[in-house]
């Protein structure tokens, strides 16, 4: 083969180009790879962030919940970990719960809802949680307990929580807790579920602090150190007697401001309020209440120190007492939100028959007018007014009452003033509103007697809601009855009769 310099001078830049187009392939196949990658690795980034989005929601959550109670946010969250069946996900949601806003956790769901948060915490159980939840659900969900977790809760929590805890229950069920307590815990409770219900006995707590008059500030405040058997929260010691008799108390404040060696005896609160063993419990509730008081000594019928009762439990009694008011003067015996459908019918029957008894003497009342509204159609559409605006009258004056008689505002020395300011307030209101109502009267019918009749009757109306609303609240208080029970169906009852009575009656005399 012969040289060729042209040839030759040809396939140098073939070569190149060959050279740079393998070049070009293997770069654009590496960018391809790494534009793969890089898009995978974007796909995959993204996705985690989602999830670390996710938890870190739900850690908000958690925190939320820790600082601000039992959010709604975390309880759409436990909702949805409950129905994917996420155990995990759902511990993490309602470990950092209050025990409080626990409570309420598990009253808010379902019977297996309850069943599946209570055995998910397992032995950390909080024992406070027994103490928080309503008596109907606690009874539920006792059994879902192990033995266990019930002996060592039942142990841990103050004397005053666990009666409360045990007094809920039925006799079988209090037999079988009380023998997965020590003895010594077990006389305690015993003792206490002696008393009657509803009394300071029942709520107190045993565990006391307590010093003879003897002891120096010094001596007191080493105890404190070194005592194992104090209660969790208490905010007074008291100075006792020989004979266990409260002499005085002394704050925590004053104790830590004086020096040690300083007899607890010069510097205790000679003046303090005591509580009797068997004062009701609405009584300790207001004493607490008048005086500002944190804690209180409960002695027995010889003057001997058998327990105390803190803000905390009066606080509880507070509310207990408002929501029973509440509840009777809607004819509700007891807060039945969380009861059975069998039981909770049962209890609103009697007060609904009643209703019944008390509706039937006000037809009676309009079917004696029969004939009169047969001539006149605009009675029957009118007279709803009197007795409507009669009835909400009364109960805005019973209201009052019954708060006021509660809270020991009303009392024999201004319970006359209190009955005159509000059948007076009673006139005012039923000459604006019969001013009014004759007014719609006239231009509905064109008739100003009708007018005139229905005005009268609801200025009559309104006087007897305002006199009766005040009266019978205080004469069931007078009988020793509550007045928060059968007051607002008796005082319907009057409003209803003397509505209807003075509106027919009054047609019956000037327009037939």
């Amino acid at each position: 083969m012969s040289y060729d310099p042209e040839k030759e001078h040809l396939t140098i830049p073939d070569a190149e180009q060959l050279v740079t187009a393998k070049a070009q392939n293997i770069f654009d196949q590496n960018l391809e790879k790494k534009t793969n990658l890089k898009f995978s690795t974007g796909k995959r980034l993204r996705a985690r962030i989602r999830v670390l989005e996710a938890e870190v929601a739900e850690f908000q959550s958690s925190e939320s919940a820790r600082l601000y109670g039992l959010t709604s946010e975390v309880e759409r969250a436990v909702a949805k970990a409950i129905s994917e069946e996420n155990g995990h996900r759902l511990y993490r949601l309602i470990k950092p719960l209050h025990p409080a806003d626990f409570a309420d956790l598990i009253e808010r769901h379902s019977y297996t809802e309850r069943r599946l948060l209570v055995t998910i915490v397992g032995k950390n159980f909080d024992p406070e949680i027994l103490a928080e939840l309503d008596e109907a659900v606690r009874e539920e969900i006792i059994p879902y307990l192990s033995n266990e977790v019930l002996s060592s809760s039942l142990a841990s929590l103050p004397t005053d929580d666990t009666i409360g805890v045990f007094g809920g229950l039925g006799e079988e069920e209090q037999e079988r807790l009380l023998s997965s307590i020590s003895e010594d815990g077990r006389i305690l409770v015993e003792e206490g579920l002696a008393y009657e219900e509803d009394t300071a006995g029942r709520l107190m707590q045993r565990e006391v602090v307590s010093v003879p008059r003897n002891w120096t500030v010094g001596q007191t405040v080493d105890f404190l150190r070194i005592s194992s058997e104090l209660p969790v929260d208490f905010y007074d010691i008291f100075i006792l007697d020989r004979d266990r008799s409260p002499l005085g108390k002394l704050s925590l404040s004053n104790l830590l401001r004086t020096k040690r060696p300083v007899l607890v005896e010069d510097i205790m609160e000679r003046k303090f309020h005591r509580v009797l063993v068997h004062m009701d419990q609405e009584d300790v509730a207001m004493l607490f209440r008048k005086y500002g008081l944190v804690s209180a000594p409960v002695v027995d019928e010889k003057e001997k120190l058998v327990g105390m009762i803190t803000v905390d439990d009066v606080v509880d009694v507070i509310d207990e007492e408002a929501e029973e008011d509440l509840m009777r003067l809607g004819g509700v015996v007891e807060d039945d939100l969380h009861g059975s459908l069998v039981s909770t019918t049962r209890l609103r029957f009697s007060w609904l028959a009643i209703n019944l008894m008390t509706a039937i003497l006000a037809s009676v009342v309009i079917g004696a007018f029969g004939a009169t509204i047969e001539k006149m159609v605009a009675l029957a559409v009118l007279m709803p007014l009197v007795a409507s605006m009669g009835g909400n009258a009364g109960t805005q004056s019973l209201t009052v009452a019954v708060r006021a008689l509660a809270m020991r505002e009303l009392t024999t020395t201004n319970a006359s003033k209190f009955v005159i300011k509000e059948t007076a307030v009673g006139f005012f209101n039923g000459v604006v509103f019969a001013c009014i109502a004759g007014i719609v009267s006239w231009l509905w019918f064109g008739d100003l007697q009708i007018a005139a009749v229905l005005a009268t009757a609801m200025i009559i109306n309104l006087i007897i809601a305002g006199l009766f609303g005040a009266l019978i609240p205080i004469g069931l208080k007078r009988l020793n009855f509550d007045p928060a029970i059968g007051s607002s169906v008796f005082v319907t009852t009057v409003t209803d009769v003397v509505g209807f009575l003075s509106f027919l009656g009054l047609a019956a005399y000037f327009l037939i």
